[in-house]
């Protein structure tokens, strides 16, 4: 059967969200390790299988593309120690420690996302990623724009800039665009598809229809490679 999670995950999420401490975290370590780590590697490996397919540069080792559950709290007036959800990221070979375009994937107790584009660029990734979408503008429309893609996933929402960044005609067609400090799309689903063996197929369905939209904004990121002599 193809991997899923079970219902006393989603429970333990729950529970995780009204209990958000050590004390409650480390009584049910038990419950974590079996239900939700073990399941998500189970899953992440099943989508790397359908990776393979349609973005292989992704493909990553399961243990490298899952979240750890514990919050980075030291710059944060928000001291909980745990997140309330598992998630995982799909970054493209070669940009590991730059983030760019990827996949990402998520389970909660109250929705299952999934999303896929440029979510963190570097600001060097910003510039690169701008200048391609201006030069390319309607390439790029059109990629957001597929109707096979937005049936799926809808455009990330965001906090735009208020004017055209330094260097760009701030009449451009692609205004709206490189006004944008991210690009992608995302779906927010029931949390019940967590459990339903049709969970990989759903989340890698999602992914093939934004590969496309994330080879391209990769391709003025992607490190160039020096000839062998």
């Amino acid at each position: 059967m193809p991997a899923h999670f079970s219902p006393e995950a989603l429970k333990f999420l729950r529970g995780l969200a009204r209990n958000n401490d050590r004390e409650w975290f480390e009584a049910r370590r038990d419950i974590f390790e079996r239900e939700i780590k073990e399941r998500m590697l189970s899953v992440i490996g099943e989508i790397n299988d359908a990776l393979a397919g349609f973005a292989p540069e992704h493909v990553r080792d399961p243990r490298k593309a899952m979240f750890r559950i514990y919050r980075d709290t030291r710059f944060s007036a928000d001291k909980r120690p745990y997140k309330q959800h598992v998630g995982a990221w799909w970054v493209r070979s070669g940009l590991e420690k730059t983030s760019g375009a990827g996949f990402y994937f998520h389970i909660g107790a109250k929705e299952v996302i999934v999303a896929a584009g440029a979510y963190m660029a570097t600001p060097e990734q910003l510039l690169a990623i701008r200048r391609h979408i201006e030069a390319n503008y309607q390439q790029t429309r059109k990629l957001l724009d597929d109707r096979k893609l937005r049936a799926l996933m809808q455009e990330w929402e965001g906090e735009p800039m208020k004017r055209v960044p330094k260097g760009f005609p701030q009449d451009s067609p692609a205004a709206e665009l490189l006004k944008c400090r991210r690009w992608g799309l995302s779906a927010t689903l029931p949390a019940a598809l967590a459990t339903d063996p049709k969970l990989v197929k759903e989340v890698a369905r999602r992914f093939q229809a934004a590969a496309p939209l994330v080879s391209f904004l990769n391709q003025p990121i992607l490190p160039v490679r020096k000839p062998l002599l």
